[in-house]
This record gives C-alpha cells, sequence and structure tokens, in this order.
C-alpha cells in the first residue's frame, strides 16, 4: 500500500511541475466556460434568449422588407 502512496506524490509532484500539462488543462478549462455560455445564451435547441432575441430582430427586418 505504502508503494502506491509513494507512486501517486511522485506522480502528481511529476503533474505539478509539468506547465505544459497546467496550460493544457487551463484551455480544457476555458472551452468548457465557452461551451457553457453559448448554450446558456442560445439554448440547447435555440431557444435561449439570444436565439429569441435574434429571432425578433429577424422578424422586425424582413417585416419591413418591401415585397
Amino acid at each position: 500500500m505504502m508503494q502506491y502512496y509513494i507512486q501517486t506524490r511522485e506522480a502528481l509532484k511529476r503533474l505539478r511541475a509539468d506547465q505544459d500539462g497546467v496550460v493544457s488543462f487551463e484551455y480544457v478549462i476555458v472551452a468548457a466556460c465557452v461551451v457553457a455560455a453559448v448554450l446558456f445564451a442560445f439554448g440547447a435547441t435555440g431557444s435561449g434568449v439570444m436565439g429569441q432575441a435574434l429571432s425578433t430582430a429577424i422578424a422586425s427586418i424582413v417585416g419591413k422588407l418591401p415585397t
């Protein structure tokens, strides 16, 4: 059991010192936040706040076009 503890501790030390791994992990976090923000704004089906505002604006513009 002590051997696994030492191996885990050493692996965590290497991970902490690995700056490339930290940067790529930060990119994963930022990408997840961007996806969450887009889903929040537009909604999963496009019926979010931004999706409704865009639909209303487009309908208003189309309604003002001469036929």
